[in-house]
């Protein structure tokens, strides 16, 4: 796959019926996905356009979820947002960090001196993961 699209491109994928993210520089067309995913589809549809890594990683999701991922990778990102990710809470300090290893990047937010109390929406979509996991490993891999 030699697919190659600027930040602009990957920006206008941003509607239900039209639905990319970047993970880690990777672009994903993930509209046949959306109404399937275990954490509900108005997840994706906040990151469409958008650059999903930090809050696919702060997920936890589990090896079957990374392999599922890459099936919807039709190419790779190159540029970066001008915006900041709308899902790092207001407020927070947010930097960009580069690896020179493997050139991805990725934002990461550092918190303000005053500290918000954890979502509940985090674990709740945390748990419908892993329940969505179990269902199926025992019903279509066992």
């Amino acid at each position: 796959m030699s697919n190659v699209y600027t930040a602009e491109e990957v920006s206008q994928h941003n509607v239900e019926s039209d639905l990319w993210i970047v993970y880690k520089n990777g672009v994903y067309d993930i509209t046949k996905f959306s109404k399937e995913h275990p954490g509900g589809e108005e997840v994706l549809l906040n990151l469409a356009g958008k650059d999903a890594t930090v809050c696919f990683d702060d997920i936890g999701h589990t090896t079957e979820a990374v392999q599922l991922r890459e099936t919807y990778k039709i190419g790779t990102m190159t540029g970066t947002f001008d915006e900041k990710p709308s899902y790092i809470s207001p407020g927070a300090n947010v930097e960009k960090e580069t690896s020179a290893e493997d050139d991805n990047w990725e934002y990461t937010a550092s918190a303000n001196s005053e500290k918000e109390p954890p979502g509940h929406a985090t674990t709740i979509i945390a748990a419908g993961v892993v329940i969505y996991a179990i269902i199926i490993y025992y019903f279509f891999l066992s």
